[in-house]
């Protein structure tokens, strides 16, 4: 029972980060980058690219994308893959509707997470506004001296993911670290959409959200956010 209430309680990290995350740099700081302002030698520090998209930031209101999602974890010998489309509207509302394995379903509706997988009886549903608010603060409402006071910040020269500005991000407060060592993103160039993201767990599991065919500001049907009665 312990083990699976960590397990759940790291995935509800995960998404919530992830909602966050999607909220923020859907139109990214990078966006605003011209080529000929970059540098291999002299790459741009974390406040620039922040300080940059916030222009682009403030106009998004949707997003949607496909997204696999893939588990590395010591209780198992290979890692989970797992697929899906991802639904983002602003101001609190997440959706992730996965493929494989077909029948599962995250909401978030405000200060609410539902987990839905019918195929194996889970209907759970979590009151997260405490989390929700710091995400908020931190990814949303925040300022990039807000987020260098939670995580030390490196915005790396080279990308290993190429066309993409690649950021680690460690947490520096206990509150976080006990749950999330680091936090790994890639932002796409030009565009400034993001490109994929790693979260390093502090138990030593792993989960990558890798994200294509991203999509901000089309009409997003009000039906994937609803939650089925149990």
């Amino acid at each position: 029972m312990h083990d699976g209430a960590a397990a759940s309680r790291m995935r509800s990290v995960a998404t919530l980060v992830a909602a966050g995350l999607c909220l923020w740099l859907a139109a990214s700081p990078a966006a605003s980058q011209k080529p000929s302002e970059r540098s291999d030698t002299s790459p741009p520090t974390f406040d620039d690219l922040y300080r940059r998209g916030q222009s682009l930031n403030k106009d998004l209101r949707t997003l949607a994308a496909r997204f696999v999602e893939t588990t590395t974890t010591t209780l198992l010998e290979r890692p989970i893959v797992e697929r899906g489309l991802l639904y983002v509207e602003r101001p609190s509302r997440v959706a992730l509707h996965y493929t494989d394995p077909p029948d599962r379903k995250v909401i978030i509706d405000g200060k609410w997470m539902t987990t839905l997988w019918p195929s194996v009886n889970v209907h759970r549903r979590t009151n997260i506004g405490a989390a929700q608010d710091r995400v908020q603060k931190y990814f949303v409402q925040g300022d990039a001296g807000e987020l260098r006071r939670i995580f030390d910040i490196a915005v790396h020269a080279r990308s290993t993911r190429p066309g993409t500005r690649e950021l680690f991000m460690t947490p520096k407060r206990k509150q976080i670290s006990e749950s999330l060592k680091r936090l790994d993103l890639w932002v796409a160039e030009p565009g400034g959409l993001l490109d994929a993201m790693r979260m390093t767990f502090a138990n030593g599991d792993v989960k990558l959200m890798e994200f294509e065919n991203v999509t901000t500001n089309t009409a997003i049907d009000a039906a994937v956010f609803t939650v089925p009665k149990p």
